[in-house]
């Protein structure tokens, strides 16, 4: 058996929003902290600190999680998806054009989880309806729009998947 000492690092190499990565982190470093301060993306943002309100989820393998109840050393070898993934500097992807459409968003503290934890019920569960979105988003705290515009921005993207008309 080898022990590590205290301060000591491990390699670890994942993919992360498509790309490659290779980086060094103690044992104990949870992956939130080492997507923000050690790679630079904020998107994630840390809330409870307790994976109860939902502002830090990720995609590992294509499934939500909560990144603050994860260590960064756990993602060797796994595909790892922010909300840096979803679209980009000058063009949003569909559920966060819907979400502006609809007014999703407040603060926006919580929406990269929600959006995190949509954008796997969209691919997963194409004809998912109001109580399928509103069961998802019991694993998120908002506590500026009272959930009904992001209903109606999931449920945008839902009917437009499934080429029906539009809210």
């Amino acid at each position: 058996m080898q022990y590590l000492k205290a301060g000591s690092k491990t390699e670890i190499k994942f993919h992360l929003n498509g790309e490659p990565v290779k980086g060094m982190a103690e044992p104990r470093r949870l992956l939130v902290d080492f997507l923000r301060h050690d790679l630079g993306l904020t998107g994630t943002h840390v809330g409870c600190e307790h994976g109860v309100c939902g502002a830090c989820t990720i995609r590992i393998n294509g499934k939500a999680a909560r990144s603050c109840l994860l260590y960064a050393v756990q993602m060797s070898g796994k595909t790892v998806e922010t909300v840096e993934s979803l679209g980009s500097d000058d063009r949003l992807n569909s559920l966060q054009t819907a979400f502006q459409k609809h007014h999703a968003l407040q603060c926006g503290f919580c929406t990269p989880g929600i959006l995190m934890s949509l954008t796997q019920l969209i691919e997963e569960e194409p004809n998912a309806d109001e109580e399928r979105i509103k069961d998802i988003l019991t694993g998120h705290l908002c506590r500026c729009t009272g959930y009904e515009n992001i209903i109606s921005a999931a449920l945008e993207v839902l009917e437009k998947k499934e080429g029906k008309k539009s809210v």
